[in-house]
């Protein structure tokens, strides 16, 4: 007996020792979470139940030059649906009338949205997608449908909310004003968006939310710990109106001439501001869209639109004078052992150095350039070169292509460099870069800087104004401005643009035709070209200079910049010509028009008559005639447009105030 106590006394102990070392090693660890790893598990406990939420700060806005927008940001909304926490008894309620909002709204069939809320209800399905993209207006409506306005929990609405980018004027000119890139949401690269991302981005806040039931947070404070603060908005030099006419007059050549891909710049002459950028490139069933900006990202053989180029260093420098004798012989010439071809079949034989210009003989621009700096090439590169045509502009656009202007010692010089050069071949330009010597041209000399952004607002204060900057105060003396504008205009009045002859409307370019891909193989079986044209208007007193580039049209319907490019330039200058002041400068605009003048007085005589008889207005315009007779007292309806064929009350008869007469217009 006393062996048993004894034992169990011995158990005892052993579990009171297990016991007290158990409540040691607690005590142990309390100690270390309290003062060793207290701060640690202080930290995690309140952030699980606090937690700093990203406020993100609203992208600024895009305007064009008038104010109108660009691009903006929008919210957008996507609906789903919680099909278990929704009550039987509200789930049978609803069902139909929340079916038949639905269908009303978005056109599917009442059944459908049974159906489909049945099957996730029996599927237990916690996310249905139902709509997206749904604007603010449609969202408030969707939200406010049958069972979906009892809310998250008793409707199990779920709604999901998202910032895009808009861009209200649609496709035209969207890689000018930029995108976010499709594989990065929120990552801008092209286009002003790029160039501007960091004034248009904003800076994001932050605020300190507390986790209560359910998983929903709660805010802490009243107030954000860091206040959000919007992007700066930047208004571009873009014109909406311009840009159309550029979009539309580019796509119609591109579809009828099949077309690879195209530009078009316009620039105002005495700012340098872009006031439009076209670039349309096919897709592989034949439709163009805004592919890439290969008005600023493409370099390419120029061809004869750097003609001009040539003729201006050679005039410069004493070389020759506009009525230098070249000659041209029968269109074939060769140049150190290598033939260079005039278009025109038989040649120009002997002409004078404007006239080679005119009707841009690609032997004697070469002659020109070849026995003026053959014994001195870098006096040619280093006329090209004061020009800064061996230079980017700079724009602010990111991906400018690289000019190349070979010189002596490089890998691409040769002895037939210069000549090539001088019409067009064996360097490198993009659209913007010769349009910004056309422009210099038309700017009396000046070269400006090409800019796309007039000025950073934030809330419709002015941060930052963007002035115009000079690149070369004076290209050249005054003489050479004048005598390359004459010839320019005449290009267009007598050379090879005269098919685009207007005498209604002066404008000045050079016509470009270029062969393209002509080192590869077959190219003699599959030609390909780039046409161009660049000038300004009017030709006088320039206000804009622009640039058409047309890639590989097809060479069944043409090739030739004045025919593929040419009607580009003259469509998008006459339409920019009629819509704005310059028309003011129209000679003979205060001239009447002798059938105008006729009709008033036709007009101008029955309305004086005091007539008590209906007036004979057959034959008057419509507008003139209701005129007479509603000063007469008679009521007049009008059908149709035009001139009156037929009246409803015969001339003659009595007239009777407040009567109805139907006039019948054709």
């Amino acid at each position: 007996m006393a062996f048993e106590e004894k034992n169990i006394l011995n158990r005892l102990y052993i579990v009171a020792g297990f016991m007290f070392l158990f409540a040691l090693a607690i005590s142990i660890k309390l100690m270390n979470i309290q003062f060793v790893d207290g701060d640690m598990y202080r930290e995690l406990a309140k952030e699980n139940t606090t937690k700093n939420f990203t406020i993100p700060a609203n992208r600024g806005n895009v305007y064009a030059d008038d104010g109108s927008l660009l691009a903006t940001s929008v919210p957008k909304y996507d609906i789903r649906f919680d099909a278990v926490t929704v009550t039987s008894e509200d789930f049978k309620e609803n069902l139909k009338p929340l079916s038949e909002g639905l269908s009303k709204m978005f056109g599917k069939p009442v059944s459908y949205y049974q159906n489909m809320f049945r099957k996730a209800r029996a599927d237990k399905n916690r996310y249905l997608f139902i709509v997206k993209n749904l604007g603010y207006s449609d969202y408030i409506k969707v939200k406010n449908l049958p069972l979906f306005r009892k809310g998250p929990y008793k409707g199990g609405i779920i709604v999901e909310q998202r910032t895009v980018r808009e861009h209200p004027i649609g496709q035209i000119a969207q890689r000018t004003v930029g995108d976010e890139a499709f594989d990065r949401p929120g990552y801008y690269a092209v286009g002003l968006e790029g160039a501007f991302n960091d004034l248009l981005t904003g800076k994001e806040g932050h605020r300190l939310k507390q986790k209560i039931a359910k998983g929903q947070w709660k805010p802490v404070y009243d107030e954000n710990e860091v206040e959000p603060q919007d992007g700066f908005d930047i208004v571009s030099t873009i014109n909406v109106n311009i840009q159309d006419i550029a979009h539309h007059a580019l796509l119609k050549q591109l579809e009828y001439y099949e077309a690879e891909h195209g530009s078009v710049i316009v620039m105002e002459v005495a700012t340098g501001e872009i006031k439009a950028v076209s670039n349309l490139g096919r897709t592989s069933d034949g439709k163009y869209y805004e592919k890439l900006n290969y008005a600023i990202g493409e370099s390419h053989e120029p061809g004869s639109t750097f003609k001009v180029m040539a003729f201006m260093a050679a005039l410069e420098d004493k070389v020759i004078d506009t009525s230098s004798v070249i000659e041209t012989g029968n269109g074939r010439k060769m140049f150190y052992g290598r033939p260079i071809n005039d278009s025109h079949r038989g040649g120009f034989g002997k002409i004078s150095a404007a006239r080679a210009l005119e009707v841009s003989s690609n032997i004697g621009l070469a002659t020109i350039i070849d026995n003026g700096y053959s014994k001195n090439p870098d006096k040619f590169i280093n006329r090209l070169k004061s020009w800064h045509l061996n230079e980017k502009t700079g724009v602010a656009i990111k991906g400018e292509g690289t000019p190349m202007i070979p010189q002596p010692g490089d890998k691409k010089w040769s002895k037939n460099a210069l000549p090539s050069m001088a019409y067009g071949y064996n360097l490198r330009l993009t659209p913007l870069q010769t349009l910004t010597f056309y422009n210099a041209i038309a700017n009396n000399g000046v070269m400006v800087k090409p800019r796309f952004i007039k000025e950073v607002r934030a809330w419709n204060e002015k941060v930052t104004t963007y002035d115009t900057k000079i690149i070369n105060p004076k290209i050249c003396s005054d003489e050479t401005l004048r005598e390359v504008k004459e010839i320019m205009k005449n290009t267009v009045k007598r050379g090879t643009a005269k098919s685009l002859y207007s005498p209604d409307f002066s404008m000045a370019g050079k016509t470009g035709t270029a062969q393209t891909e002509y080192w590869m193989p077959g190219w003699k079986n599959d030609r390909r070209y780039v046409s161009s044209f660049a000038g300004f208007f009017p030709a006088d007193n320039p206000k804009y200079s622009c640039i058409v580039i047309i890639h590989k049209p097809s060479t069944k319907k043409g090739f030739y910049g004045v025919d593929v490019s040419g009607p580009v330039f003259k469509r998008v200058a006459q339409k920019i010509f009629t819509d704005s002041q310059v028309i003011d400068s129209v000679e003979g605009v205060e001239k009447t028009d002798p059938a105008i003048q006729k009709d008033f007085e036709q007009y101008y005589t029955k309305l004086q008559q005091s007539s008590k008889t209906i007036p004979n207005v057959t034959g008057m315009a419509g507008m003139d005639a209701v005129s007479i007779l509603e000063n007469l007292g008679l009521k007049v309806q009008v059908v149709g447009n035009g001139t009156v064929s037929n009246q409803s009350i015969k001339s003659g008869e009595a007239l009777k105030k407040g009567q109805l007469i139907t006039l019948n217009l054709s």
